[in-house]
């Protein structure tokens, strides 16, 4: 896993609409429209984001959101978390996993990293959602900043689109290796590969 982080916090991404989006950003905080009591996806990877929101272009997705949240909060969230889809060599069997599911507060699932233009890369990038107590702690203690990213955004996308990929991975957020000590990701890896589940319901 790989993402934005310092010793203290680690980043992932969302997209709204600029009506939750931008006072998001404005206030640092999530405003009321914002529900505590839905489950809520965030990705550590920026271009996984991209694929998901089109580069800010796709419907209720046009404000994209970097959310900086402590590292501990995130910790907790994955050593609660159960894969999204079942897993042979993760679980005794389906009944076992469909009870995981309904108990945790998190869940994981892993889908193809992607490239500047979007295509599938052989890696996979963690999704995390977060739904009950984990999305209003995340909403309410782990989150140190909110930032619009937005133009960041359109203007890797407009270097993309002129053919100056070193100049748009140049402004690409430096994800480096997240530390998974302590079995942190044991949980949540099927066959020890990141083999991938189900998509998970839009950006939320």
């Amino acid at each position: 896993m790989r993402a934005l982080h310092t010793e203290s916090t680690v980043t992932v991404y969302q997209a709204y609409t600029p009506a939750i989006g931008v006072p998001a950003a404005r206030d640092g905080r999530f405003p009321a429209a914002w529900k505590r009591d839905r489950m809520t996806w965030v990705k550590p990877s920026f271009l996984w984001m991209m694929y998901r929101c089109g580069w800010a272009a796709k419907e209720g997705q046009e404000t994209v959101l970097a959310v900086e949240i402590s590292r501990s909060g995130f910790d907790w969230a994955l050593r609660h978390a159960c894969l999204s889809s079942y897993e042979p060599t993760v679980h005794a069997d389906q009944a076992v996993w469909k009870r995981e599911l309904k108990q945790s507060p998190a869940r994981v699932q892993w889908d193809p990293e992607r490239d500047l233009w979007l295509r599938p890369l052989p890696h996979r990038s963690l999704q995390l959602g977060l739904s009950g107590d984990a999305a209003r702690r995340y909403a309410d203690e782990w989150t140190v900043s909110i930032t619009d990213v937005t133009p960041l955004v359109h203007r890797i996308h407009g270097l993309v689109l002129a053919g100056d990929e070193s100049g748009a991975a140049a402004l690409l957020p430096p994800e480096r290796p997240y530390p998974s000590h302590d079995g942190l990701l044991s949980a949540v890896l099927p066959g020890g590969a990141g083999t991938p589940g189900t998509p998970g319901p839009g950006s939320r």
